[in-house]
């Protein structure tokens, strides 16, 4: 695939849209449109076997959702992922993790858009105030169990797929065994 041209279409302070017009191998043409947007960090809280999630209203699906924090800076800022998902942590929920691994790294929507997402496993937690922005307005933090969080899975509680694919890393990982 060969890109002929490339135009923006729209840009806000958290991503760019645009339209790639572009020639298939067999010489055919094509478009794409496509957001750009910055590597996101999420962050698993782990404590006592169990989750803290936030849950905020979330204007694309016109419902409230549960998730792990997560998140990217509004500006162009340079700092490592893993700065972003201790400031993600704080901001949402208030908490401060001594160790912050990471578990790796996926694509969020290969189909449209460019961005990924670096997850990351936080404990030894400690309480704080959370700092959200104007856009978190009415956020919500709560620990679950493993065994409700899963409830929560499975009844459809719990919709975000990047909560769902960091869970399923987790477990793959090993640090926490599978029920």
């Amino acid at each position: 695939m060969i890109q002929i041209a490339t135009r923006e279409v729209y840009r806000n302070r958290w991503m760019t849209v645009r339209e790639d017009d572009i020639r298939h191998p067999d010489g055919s043409p094509g478009i794409y449109g496509v957001v750009d947007k910055p590597t996101a960090a999420l962050v698993i809280p782990l404590e006592n076997d169990g989750f803290h999630l936030v849950e905020q209203f979330r204007y694309a699906l016109s419902r409230r959702s549960w998730e792990f924090p997560q998140g990217t800076w509004p500006d162009d800022r340079q700092t490592t992922t893993e700065e972003l998902a201790r400031a993600e942590l704080a901001q949402e929920t208030g908490l401060r993790a001594a160790t912050v691994e990471r578990l790796g790294s996926f694509a969020i929507a290969p189909g449209f858009t460019s961005q990924s997402c670096d997850m990351f496993l936080a404990t030894g937690l400690t309480s704080g105030e959370p700092d959200r922005d104007p856009e978190e307005q009415g956020m919500r933090q709560q620990w679950f169990s493993r065994a409700e969080f899963e409830r929560m899975l499975r009844t459809e509680e719990i919709v975000d797929a990047l909560t769902m694919a960091a869970y399923a890393r987790l477990l793959l990982s090993g640090r926490v065994t599978e029920r």
